[in-house]
This record gives C-alpha cells, sequence and structure tokens, in this order.
C-alpha cells in the first residue's frame, strides 16, 4: 500500500504535452491520463505545443512527456507533422494519428519517437505506453546523473589535476591516493613548472582536511625581511608601519594545510624559526607575548637539490629532515614526452573554453610542439600555446603563428616549388590537383586525430557535414 502511494505520488510530479487538434480527444485522453496521476496539458496544433514545451523549459518546469498527433492544422499533412518530433530535445515522443500507416511509424520511429500509437486509443494500452515512457526517462535522469558522478570522481580521484599517461605521473597519481589521507609531511621535488602546486591541492582535496584552508606561500617571491612577518603575523606597533594588528599565514593554515612552495629559497634565520614551529606547533607574532598554538599539514616543495644544499650550508640538515616526510619526484617534459599531446589537447580545451574559441592545431604544429625542447616544462609549453592562440586569425593554429612568436622556426621554403618544372605541373589540370590536395589534407587530419571526423574538420577549418561530404565524394575510407 505504501508502495502504491509512493509511485502515485511520484507520477503526480510527470508532466505530459498533448499536442491534438480535436478538443474532444484531448479531454477524453486528458482524463484517462489525470486519472493515471499524471498532469496534463493540452494544446492544438504544433507551433502552439512547441511553444508551450520551450516555455516551460525556460521555466525550470519542464514536460517528462510528448504525445503527438501528426495530422495538425494548417495543412493536415502527416509527412509535415513528423518534423516536429525531432524539436522535443531530451523528451521521449508518443506519436499518435489517425492514420494507421506502417511506414509512417517507423519514418517516425527513425526521427526518434519513443513510441507510436493509432487512433481511435485504446485507454489501457495508451497507459501502458506512457508508463514506459515515464520509466525510461526517470532512468536515463538517473544514467545521466551516475554518469556525471564517475567522471567528477575519475577527474578527482584518477587524474587529479594532472594530465598525462607517463609512468612518472601514474605514480604521482597512486602515491598521493595512498599519502593524501595520512597526516605526515609531504616533500615535492623535481624542476620547475612540472605541476608541484597542483600535486600539492591534490593531497590536500584528498585528505581529512580538505575542507579547511590551504595556504601557498612562495618562499622566494616574498623578501626576506618580510618573510618572518608574513609567516607569523604581528601586533600593532611592532615596527614602524605596523599601524593594526595582523594574522601571519601560519595562523591563517590552522586546521588546514601549509603549502610552502621553493623551501630552499628560505634564508637560513628563517629556517630556524620554521623547524621550531614544526617541533612545537606554537610561535609568537612579531612584537607579541602571546603564544600562538597551530595545527596544520605541511607540504613543501623546491626545484633545489637540497641534500647538495646542506652539505654546502645553505640549508639545515634538522629542517630538511623535518620536512621531507614523504617525497614525491616529478620529472620535466623531456623525461616524458608520450605527456605532451594530452597536454596539448587539455591546455588548449581550457583556452578554448575560457575565450569562447574553438580553434585547432595543424598537424604541423602538433609535430613541432612534440619535438621542441621544453626547459620551462608544462609551463613554458603552456604560455606557448597560449600566445600562439592569441595571434590566431584562422580556426586552426599553423605554423605561420608558431613563425611569429618563435625566432627559432625557419620560415617556409617557397624556393622548392620554384624548382620543380613547369611541365611537371602543368600534366595535370588545376581541378586534379585540387582534388589530390583535398584528398591528403583530409587523409592527414583523419590521422592525426584518430580518425575523428568532428576533430579533423574543426583542423580543415571546414564543418563535419562538409568533411563528411567530401569523404564520401572521393569514396575515402573512414
Amino acid at each position: 500500500m505504501k508502495q502504491e502511494k509512493k509511485q502515485k505520488m511520484a507520477q503526480e510530479k510527470v508532466k505530459i504535452l498533448l499536442v491534438d487538434d480535436e478538443q474532444a480527444f484531448c479531454e477524453l485522453c486528458a482524463l484517462w491520463l489525470q486519472q493515471a496521476g499524471y498532469e496534463v496539458v493540452t494544446r492544438g496544433d504544433g507551433e502552439h505545443g512547441q511553444r508551450t514545451f520551450l516555455d516551460a523549459k525556460e521555466e525550470g518546469k519542464g514536460f517528462d512527456l510528448v504525445i503527438h498527433d501528426l495530422a495538425l492544422p494548417p495543412s493536415f499533412k502527416p509527412e509535415e507533422g513528423l518534423l516536429y518530433v525531432t524539436r522535443y530535445e531530451g523528451v521521449p515522443v508518443v506519436v499518435l494519428t489517425g492514420h494507421d500507416d506502417r511506414s509512417l511509424a517507423l519514418r517516425a520511429m527513425e526521427l526518434g519517437a519513443w513510441d507510436f500509437i493509432a487512433k481511435p486509443v485504446d485507454p489501457e494500452l495508451l497507459k501502458v505506453i506512457v508508463d514506459r515512457a515515464v520509466e525510461k526517462t526517470r532512468l536515463l535522469h538517473q544514467v545521466l546523473v551516475l554518469e556525471s558522478e564517475l567522471q567528477a570522481t575519475h577527474n578527482h580521484q584518477d587524474d587529479l589535476g594532472l594530465i598525462g599517461a607517463s609512468q612518472n605521473i601514474h605514480a604521482i597519481r597512486e602515491l598521493i591516493s595512498r599519502i593524501a589521507p595520512t597526516q605526515v609531511p609531504v616533500f615535492i621535488q623535481g624542476p620547475s613548472g612540472t605541476g608541484k602546486e597542483i600535486i600539492a591541492n591534490a593531497v590536500h582535496a584528498l585528505g581529512s582536511r580538505s575542507d579547511k584552508p590551504f595556504i601557498s606561500v612562495h618562499c622566494g617571491a616574498i623578501p626576506a625581511d618580510l618573510l618572518e612577518s608574513e609567516l607569523f603575523g604581528y601586533k600593532k606597533g611592532a615596527f614602524t608601519g605596523a599601524d593594526s594588528d595582523r594574522k601571519g599565514l601560519l595562523s591563517m593554515a590552522d586546521t588546514g594545510t601549509l603549502f610552502l612552495d621553493e623551501i630552499g629559497e628560505m634564508p637560513l634565520a628563517m629556517q630556524v624559526k620554521l623547524l621550531r614551529v614544526l617541533q612545537e606547533g606554537s610561535f609568537y607574532p612579531v612584537g607579541s607575548r602571546d603564544l600562538v598554538t597551530i595545527d596544520i599539514r605541511l607540504i613543501s616543495a623546491t626545484n633545489r637539490n637540497l641534500p647538495l644544499a646542506v652539505q654546502q650550508g645553505e640549508f639545515r640538515d634538522d629542517l630538511y629532515y623535518r620536512i621531507k616526510g614523504l617525497t614525491i619526484s616529478t620529472q620535466g617534459l623531456d623525461s616524458r614526452r608520450e605527456d605532451i599531446p594530452p597536454l596539448l589537447r587539455h591546455l588548449l580545451n581550457l583556452y578554448n573554453e575560457k575565450n569562447q574559441s574553438t580553434l585547432s592545431l595543424a598537424s604541423d604544429v602538433i609535430t613541432w610542439f612534440n619535438q621542441t625542447d621544453w626547459p620551462g616544462n608544462v609551463r613554458e609549453l603552456k604560455n606557448t600555446l597560449e600566445s600562439v592562440a592569441a595571434i590566431c586569425l584562422t580556426q586552426t593554429i599553423s605554423m605561420q603563428e608558431l613563425q611569429l612568436i618563435r625566432e627559432d622556426i625557419d620560415p617556409p621554403n617557397t624556393e622548392s616549388w620554384a624548382e620543380v618544372p613547369t611541365s611537371n605541373l602543368l600534366d595535370k589540370t588545376l581541378e586534379q590537383q585540387v582534388i589530390e590536395l583535398e584528398i591528403r589534407l583530409i587523409q592527414a587530419a583523419m590521422s592525426t586525430n584518430d580518425n575523428n571526423k568532428t576533430r579533423s574538420a574543426q583542423q580543415l577549418g571546414i564543418t563535419r557535414q562538409g568533411l563528411i561530404n567530401k569523404i564520401n565524394r572521393y569514396e575515402l575510407n573512414f
């Protein structure tokens, strides 16, 4: 009994749009459906039905099902009524008509109709069809929600913001997933531009302090004489210009995570004070006698060789062993070139989303990015890609744009054309040579994009349908 009540309550929320020009039929059909627990809105022609559907969708009160007659005014031609089947995006459409035509029914199903029922309508059959269509909508919605959650979980737990498929990236992801739930200090060692702050954010996001503050401090960017007051905070009057109390970054990170980037640049005098904080969990703000206690998780990063710095007396050994904890080592792009293609796709997608553009990369540009050395690693790769994208005047980034921003790229060799004998050029008609060129370009684009027609069309600067037409015209096998 309770289960039946729950089902009825669920059905009462389902909205059905019934489009038919016969008022008596609409009233009778609406009565049947209302008795089954559905909410029904009726309209007498296709245009009014479409307008009602779109208005409800914009108001966030969209319909769950559409029942649509095909023979509607002004023409009453079922063939024209078929056009409406495709206009109710995302909602099942049940088509009904007084014309019991099997070919018309099949055509409606090909266009996306959920089911087909002929007049006169059997109320029991109508209820069965409507119940199935509504259940389909519910299941599709559940699938979309689960896919969205699965994708979010994949992005959050698998990629962790780290783009690439190299062994180094896989190892880092695995290490992050294991150490994030712990409270041990994390030390990230690697070249500049290899995503050390992304790793720190991932460790914080997967840890038990994810809902607490994440405070990032670039130790090399803060002047040595200001670093102490920035970290510890100060009391009013502690020094000239201290007009009010100020909380330090250590206090701001309390209960959360403190990320000390480029800790290898921290002055020795400051290293002593930081060591005391890490050992005791407390400190005095500058100019204050009130002890402040904090509870933080520490993540440190550097591009320096700290063991060597310790040997040279440039970094305290006791602080090094305190922050070392678990070490994550990153690699430069020269050691993991297989990560460049997915990085390019990811960075270009981010650029397109931010700038509402649809730029793509020409095949020779992709080759150039893959073969070029990137001493600045991902940071340099990103800056180069964004710079060349900013000056691109078409939909496809070509070598011409790269030559404008990189002096180490030679201009295209146009002399090669002059070396080809004129007689060879005229062996074929202009149309034949254009066709051969188009075929080669299409084959190159499809090969570069793994036979993906959408991306290939974008790279060629034409529509997807235009590409399909050319493939069919030239009888290419893709």
